[in-house]
């Protein structure tokens, strides 16, 4: 059977095919472009991706080549900290002396006058490794001197006979000879002969345990009968006062 179609209907099939095959190629192309589009955005998050690595390396590199550094310069410095103190022991012991230490003693600073901390940094120099031979007597007036302003001494607090304060050169002198007295008692072999107690309370020691002293009127001393010749040594801060006592053995 032959269906005959005429001329009216042909055009009408054309044109819906003419439509179809429009649909058709648009959206081809719009595919496509969307394809490339994906393309291009995964090349740009690929390249940023390896940006992002590349400078992440080189980050990485920078701090493992200054970590290296810091490890190096510290690991100098120890070294260097190192064979200084091996020189220190190499020459202590080139000396054929050892210092052990027998006694130490501290005293807490309560006045912060200048007059006074002065007073104590010229004591504390003058008796620093001080040397006291074996049954020899060690005399604190006598190995410091009288306190005089040609030696730098200035004017501080000090007690009269009468338990008074008054100004007085050398004023703070009294706090190291009680500081060092206590270190002294520590050691039994070591027999003090001259001490004398304040005319008025002191705050930086117990009652009973200070030691005044006034050249020409008031000394500190003691024997040494250790059987070793021992050193003094006297350090002061602007907080405290340490005596130390050491045995030396030749």
């Amino acid at each position: 059977m032959v269906i005959l179609m005429d001329k009216k209907n042909w055009i009408i099939i054309v044109f819906i095919t003419i439509i179809i095959i429009g649909f058709g190629i648009f959206f081809f192309v719009k595919n496509n472009n969307n394809t490339n589009e994906n393309k291009t955005e995964n090349n740009t998050e690929n390249t940023s991706d390896t940006s992002y690595e590349a400078n992440r390396i080189s980050a990485d590199f920078n701090n493992t080549t200054s970590n290296n550094s810091t490890n190096t310069s510290t690991e100098t410095d120890k070294n260097n900290t190192n064979t200084q103190i091996l020189e220190n022991q190499t020459n202590s012991n080139t000396s054929g002396i050892t210092e052990e230490q027998i006694a130490t003693f501290s005293t807490k600073i309560y006045s912060q006058d200048s007059a006074r901390q002065n007073n104590i940094a010229i004591t504390c120099k003058a008796l620093h490794g001080t040397t006291v031979k074996k049954g020899a007597t060690f005399s604190f007036c006598q190995t410091v001197g009288p306190a005089t302003s040609a030696k730098g001494y200035q004017e501080a607090d000090i007690f009269d006979h009468n338990g008074k304060k008054k100004k007085g050169l050398g004023g703070g002198n009294c706090q190291i000879s009680t500081t060092l007295y206590n270190a002294v008692l520590a050691v039994p072999s070591l027999s003090v002969t001259e001490r004398h107690a304040h005319s008025n309370y002191v705050p930086y020691i117990q009652k009973g345990k200070d030691a005044a002293v006034a050249y020409g009127s008031y000394d500190f001393k003691f024997v040494n009968n250790t059987g070793n010749d021992i050193k003094i040594y006297v350090e002061a801060s602007s907080s405290a006062i340490t005596a130390s006592l050491v045995s030396l053995k030749y």
